[in-house]
């Protein structure tokens, strides 16, 4: 059995705990109740953390957590989204269900190469990327069975700031996987999953990663892993790289091996969406 694991959060008070799963599931970044509830805990920690929930709540200090926890007003505040989320999580009966009753097990898989979800997640480099992030949000709250492939982005894509003469430079910043509203998928024997991409040489392995955006779930490729040699780590590391042998092998291992994942999970579809064509092997 495939299961998914992700960072201990054992400081956080009982009476807070759903704050653990609501922080991993990107419903809150477009329900402003649910990011009040991370921003009204810690303002300075939520601007820090640049709106990444997983990233506060590891660095929170505990005395904050403990007088939220018996604070009324937070509390109250806190009861109402978590029940808001879990009534939405378990809804049946969607626009989808209702209107086309007779595909509700036809499941579509989307393939894009940027995904724009929120700003802990830098996945995107503009509007093609926006434009799927909003199809993910949208497919959750209408009901249609949809599941994603993308690419884990480590280095993300440009960041660039103006100096104070005036001149640009590039800012390195490395995504902390770990610290992200991201999960590992593990193997039957509970440790990272580790598949190849197929029908090419040289041999490319990647790993996975999971986003749980409301009801759709997007897998992302991971090639940063020491199965392949450094050369080919970076296939996933940079979004749209400038090399042309590059580029194409990131959309090889996009297509061909986002299948292959799908496969290998068990994931069963009935019609491939390909945002642009990055995907198309």
């Amino acid at each position: 059995m495939i299961g998914i694991r992700w960072i201990d959060f054992d400081h956080i008070p009982d009476r807070l705990s759903g704050l653990i799963d609501l922080s991993y599931n990107l419903w809150s970044s477009w329900h402003p109740e649910a990011w009040l509830l991370f921003k009204n805990l810690n303002r300075q920690g939520w601007k820090e953390s640049i709106h990444n929930p997983v990233k506060m709540l590891q660095e929170i200090p505990q005395e904050i957590l403990d007088t939220a926890a018996s604070n009324i007003e937070y509390t109250n505040h806190y009861d109402a989204v978590i029940a808001k989320f879990q009534r939405y999580m378990l809804a049946k009966n969607q626009w989808f269900d209702e209107y086309y009753p007779e595909h509700q097990h036809h499941k579509i898989a989307y393939f894009s190469a940027e995904y724009g979800l929120q700003h802990s997640l830098p996945l995107y480099a503009g509007g093609l990327g926006f434009l799927a992030g909003d199809h993910l949000k949208e497919c959750s709250d209408i009901g249609i069975p949809l599941v994603a492939i993308g690419f884990m982005y480590s280095d993300g894509y440009l960041h660039q700031r103006v100096r104070n003469d005036g001149w640009q430079e590039d800012i390195e910043e490395k995504l902390d996987r770990d610290n992200a509203p991201v999960k590992r998928v593990l193997n039957r024997e509970g440790t990272q999953l580790i598949l190849q991409v197929p029908y090419i040489i040289p041999q490319i392995h990647f790993a996975l990663w999971r986003v749980d955006i409301g009801r759709v779930i997007l897998y992302l490729i991971d090639t940063e892993i020491e199965q392949n040699p450094p050369h080919l780590r970076n296939i996933s590391s940079r979004l749209y790289s400038s090399i042309n042998e590059m580029r194409l092998l990131q959309e090889i291992v996009l297509g061909i091996g986002g299948t292959h994942a799908l496969k290998s999970l068990g994931v069963k579809y009935s019609a491939i969406h390909l945002n642009e064509g990055h995907a198309a092997f």
